[in-house]
């Protein structure tokens, strides 16, 4: 999949292929309790958007590994050593910046694959002030858990009821993914059977220690699996696709 790789092209092939599809995985580095590795979000975006682009012969650009903060409740929070957060004006002036970049080299088509729960509202503000700049480029922003069908969680969550998207940190839908992405990551002999956190219907201001499990958990992630992770993974692409032949055609 060398060929897809933007950081391993001269500049010379990165301008032949500006007619393609370019994807740019998003992330974030933060804490994903003692199994997972700090950079979850962006091995999954990075994973996938590999895959996806050899499908559709697209280039894959390099990464960004930073996202915005997490609420206490869906991610931990900045109470954990290692969790690199952005304000959310840095991670928009982030996210436009490389657009333009790439728009000044020609591309027209540009698919956002996003991995972290809290980045998409900025993201989607700079893509906006971008998209009105640039109404002959078609940006197209889309995360791995909102093309999931009913089928897939079902199959996901055959053992564990499934706790919202929110809740599922650290548990079982990223530890799957991980299985089946970068197995030599996983830590299985830490998972967590804990419950993790209980949920409530707002947010509280300053985060204090005790808000999060220790564990930095939320929810528990056995009953995870390879298997689980590649389910997951190929419907993902199929729909990526989709959405590519339909708004790229």
């Amino acid at each position: 999949m060398t060929e897809c790789i933007m950081q391993k092209m001269t500049w010379k092939e990165f301008q032949s292929k500006k007619d393609k599809v370019l994807i740019l995985p998003v992330g974030s580095t933060e804490q994903h309790g003692p199994h997972l590795p700090l950079s979850v979000d962006t091995v999954i975006a990075e994973k996938i958007a590999l895959k996806f682009a050899k499908q559709i012969d697209g280039i894959v650009a390099p990464s960004i590994c930073y996202g915005y903060k997490s609420k206490p409740l869906s991610g931990g929070g900045p109470l954990f050593p290692g969790t690199i957060d952005l304000n959310g004006v840095t991670l928009m002036n982030i996210v436009e910046d490389v657009l333009e970049e790439f728009i000044k080299d020609g591309l027209t088509k540009i698919f956002i694959l996003n991995a972290h729960f809290e980045n998409e509202a900025f993201i989607l503000e700079s893509v906006d002030i971008v998209s009105k700049r640039h109404p002959e480029v078609t940006i197209i922003e889309s995360n791995w858990w909102d093309v999931l069908s009913q089928n897939i969680i079902d199959k996901v969550f055959d053992i564990i009821p499934f706790p919202g998207w929110a809740f599922e940190h650290a548990a079982i839908t990223e530890t799957s993914l991980m299985m089946y992405l970068a197995p030599e990551l996983v830590r299985e002999e830490l998972m967590s059977d804990e419950n993790g956190a209980a949920p409530v219907p707002y947010a509280k201001y300053p985060i204090v220690n005790g808000m999060v499990p220790e564990s930095g958990v939320l929810a528990p992630a056995i009953s995870s699996s390879a298997e689980k992770g590649k389910l997951m993974t190929d419907e993902a692409i199929s729909a990526f696709i989709d959405i590519v032949n339909k708004e790229y055609r």
